[in-house]
């Protein structure tokens, strides 16, 4: 190792430590001013970190070693942020719309050897929306926050934290970095950016309008795929549909499964609109989309995506009539499918008692999980690092599959073999305090920008908006996170998904106006979409 290496990776060592610290800073203080300041400080540290991560790569080379070209590009990059940071200064409502509009848009990027599909107008917006966050706190007058951190908040700075120094010991340490700066750092922002915004039924019937947009699009461009039997990308992909029987599409993502989750996600919120509405014109409406959705959905042929919307589904079917009666049905169901399954091997083509045959109908994972399963046996405590779970298969197996082992596609197995039981025990502080925000047993925290307590009517609404709006918003973010839950145990890929971070901060805020648990209701349209908005002041 030469010495200006060296120097370079102990600096990305002690800026990714300080990242960490920033973002768990961020997350923890409750005066205003101060965690601006940790918020515009995490900020410009993570993308000098990325810079200098990136600074020798060929594909960032050719664009910064032109001059105008590089010029323009930062020209505009820093327009729209400050154009967004207006909009988000005189109208933070607008912040979730727009944020949830770009969730989906990927850009291929080529760091540490390998092409990453990057969020990067994700991270426009959420550039505009810090700068407008700190721009409001330097000019409003200085005065003690009510905010204090929550269970939920206090949960996600101990994973960010422990991620950051369990990345110091890794030997995949470029992998780290990258889920640090791309991923975990400036979701963590959006998330103290979401929960300081009003989620009126103005700017819930706005995510859900644009959501409903975006899949129906996607879709369209899947059903052209399918039936044109071409991809735009994904070599891979590509490839892989020359030798099988059947056609899977990507639409405008670069993994079918990532389409399939996208998909899930609209389906689930659709069917909770459409459960706790009571226009006949919304329930046919509803029902139309989300036979156009389910036929995009059935072209990605992710098994994944299939088994987390029926958990979605189950979710919001316990929610909205009886939890027992719902659990009680679904434990036949999956014990007459394994049944079904066992007793039909030969007429479906599947042998699970072989390994080969169960590797086979997982596509790989089993022997995935197996060798992540090893690793976590020989490191139980600490793991190999934040990170190195593909590395150290590869090594330990001596694969030399790059590209067919990035994880071990089920999650706790992945945290397992990097974060050995501290991980563990970081990733389940996560979700039990995730779940307990959208049940309404764990916010913790007073949403600093919800309605506030005089607003409350004496039947049950606030500020003249039926509380039903809320039950139904609280019902399908509890399904959309469980749903999400579950597709991470067969594809990963929990805090990595900007939805997921979407979902809890809107949870923070929505929860608290719906009550503890939702009872049934159901909302007119007309309500949803008259009722009046509210704007932070």
């Amino acid at each position: 190792m030469d010495a200006a290496f060296a120097v370079g990776d102990v600096a990305e060592k002690v800026g990714i430590a300080v990242v960490g610290a920033g973002a768990a800073a961020s997350l923890l203080l409750s005066h205003p001013r101060r965690r601006a300041a940790a918020i515009g400080l995490t900020l410009a540290l993570a993308g000098v970190l990325l810079l200098g991560h990136i600074w020798h790569n060929p594909q960032f080379r050719s664009i910064s070693g032109n001059g105008p070209l590089f010029g323009a590009l930062l020209v505009a990059a820093l327009a729209a942020v400050a154009a967004l940071a207006l909009l988000f200064r005189r109208s933070p409502e607008f912040l979730p719309i727009v944020a949830v509009g770009v969730l989906p848009f990927r850009v291929p990027i080529d760091a540490g050897g390998k092409t990453s599909n990057l969020l990067v107008p994700l991270y426009v917006v959420i550039a505009g929306a810090a700068a407008a966050h700190i721009w409001r706190e330097a000019t409003s007058p200085s005065e003690e926050s009510s905010r204090r951190p929550g269970f939920l908040h206090v949960a996600i700075a101990i994973f960010i934290s422990l991620y950051a120094v369990q990345a110091l010991y890794s030997n995949d340490f470029s992998n780290a970095l990258e889920q640090m700066v791309f991923f975990y750092v400036p979701f963590a922002l959006l998330f103290i950016l979401l929960s300081e915004v009003r989620w009126s039924p103005f700017v819930l019937a706005g995510c859900v309008a644009v959501l409903l947009v975006l899949a129906l699009a996607f879709s369209g461009i899947g059903f052209w795929e399918y039936h044109r039997r071409e991809l735009f990308w994904n070599p891979k992909v590509i490839s892989a549909n020359q030798f099988q029987s059947y056609f899977r599409v990507n639409s405008v993502f670069w993994d079918p499964n990532i389409y399939g989750r996208f998909l899930m996600v609209v389906i689930v919120v659709v069917t909770a609109m459409m459960l706790w509405s009571d226009r006949r014109r919304v329930i046919l409406g509803a029902t139309g989309v989300l036979a156009v959705l389910w036929g995009g959905l059935v072209l990605t042929f992710s098994q994944s995506s299939f088994a987390s919307l029926l958990v979605g589904l189950a979710v919001l079917a316990a929610i909205r009539w009886n939890p027992r009666r719902v659990a009680a049905l679904s434990a036949v169901s999956l014990v007459l499918g394994s049944i079904f399954v066992l007793a039909f091997q030969s007429t479906l083509r599947i042998h699970l008692s072989s390994s080969s045959g169960l590797n086979k109908v997982t596509s790989g994972r089993s022997d995935l999980i197996r060798g992540g399963v090893r690793l976590f046996a020989e490191r139980p405590l600490w793991g190999y690092g934040s990170g190195a779970f593909a590395r150290t298969y590869r090594l330990k197996r001596e694969s030399n599959q790059r590209e067919a082992v990035s994880a071990s596609h089920t999650l706790p197995v992945t945290v397992a073999a990097e974060q050995g039981l501290l991980g563990l025990v970081a990733y389940a502080l996560v979700l039990v305090a995730g779940f307990r925000v959208l049940l309404g047993r764990g916010a913790g925290v007073a949403a600093p920008r919800g309605p506030p307590a005089s607003a409350q009517r004496a039947d049950g609404s606030l500020q003249g908006i039926p509380r039903a709006i809320y039950q139904a918003a609280q019902a399908a973010l509890t399904a959309a996170f469980a749903a999400l839950v579950v597709h991470t145990m067969m594809y990963a890929a929990f805090l990595e998904d900007p939805f997921t971070w979407v979902i809890l901060a809107a949870g923070l805020v929505v929860v608290p106006m719906a009550g503890r648990v939702p009872a049934p209701g159901r909302v007119s349209r007309a309500t949803l979409w008259r009722a009046p908005a509210t704007s932070s002041p």
